[in-house]
């Protein structure tokens, strides 16, 4: 089926382009984001690909209280209202509550709603209601099929730009598998489809400073699948040092190392666009 094309700024998100979402998980202090800015943008320029940076003010989902939950809504949004204005590139943060909505469409040009949050109507509601692009993170706990719920809130509400990002689904404790089958399903709602790389591979439970909080050795197998399942985008969480990340460190993908992933994804995404199987 035909899917919509969806703009973020000059980005065809429906295109035979593939783009990409990336930026450290977690708001950290300014230096360090513009450097990982500044790096984003000449990797996917040597990429030939288009970004959307990406990254939390907070994240109201950390496990527990002496976990690091970011700067907050004020002063994360002055920072990424800083590299949107020095490096020109779209915007994309998440929000927890209504109330935030208004006030990250203001800077962000995506907002995106959490997975653990995507039924929650008056979230949905209020980010659809600001005009921006919205990006629905897939459930752990729907059917793909179901994800036309959370769009018809949307679409309901006045907006029909919209982005469906899969991430796993809960079928065991403390893990995600990823079903290529929910690919074929949610382009079926006719809405660009991307794939969360790192939110894929944690291991919920485990703390993400901890190294097997994140199976990297799936990393490449579960990209490549999704990008030959037919995806629009890909999603991934990168920093300059992982290890050394305030959330996520375990998933993180490192900046050094990106160029080189990335490549083989374009290359297997620009075969099956050639081929006319998505």
């Amino acid at each position: 089926m035909s899917k919509k094309h969806v703009f973020v700024r000059d980005i065809d998100c429906g295109s035979d382009r593939l783009f990409l979402i990336a930026g450290p998980c977690v708001i950290e202090e300014e230096s360090l984001m513009m450097r990982t800015a500044e790096r984003l943008k000449k990797i996917t320029a040597a990429l030939d690909i288009p970004l959307i940076f990406k990254s939390s003010f907070s994240k109201d989902n950390r496990s527990s209280l002496n976990y690091y939950q970011g700067p907050g809504l004020d002063a994360g949004l002055k920072i990424l209202e800083k590299i949107k204005k020095e490096f020109d590139l779209p915007i994309l943060t998440d929000i927890h509550y209504p109330y935030q909505a208004a006030p990250a469409a203001e800077v962000c040009d995506v907002i995106q709603i959490p997975a653990y949050l995507c039924m929650q109507s008056e979230l949905v509601v209020a980010a659809a209601k600001t005009g921006a692009v919205v990006n629905l993170k897939h459930g752990q706990f729907l059917a793909p099929e179901n994800m036309a719920k959370p769009c018809e809130k949307i679409e309901q509400s006045g907006n029909d730009k919209i982005i469906l990002t899969e991430r796993g689904y809960t079928f065991g404790y403390n893990d995600l598998i990823v079903d290529p089958r929910s690919f074929y399903l949610l382009n079926q709602i006719g809405y660009p489809v991307v794939f969360d790389a790192g939110h894929s591979i944690r291991k919920y439970g485990i703390p993400s400073k901890d190294p097997s909080g994140g199976a990297r050795q799936f990393l490449t197998t579960l990209a490549r699948a999704a990008v030959a399942a037919g995806v629009d985008g890909f999603f991934i969480e990168a920093h300059p040092s992982p290890p050394d990340a305030l959330c996520d460190a375990a998933s993180q993908y490192a900046l050094d190392g990106l160029e080189a992933f990335m490549r083989p994804l374009i290359e297997i995404h620009d075969l099956v666009r050639s081929q006319s199987l998505h």
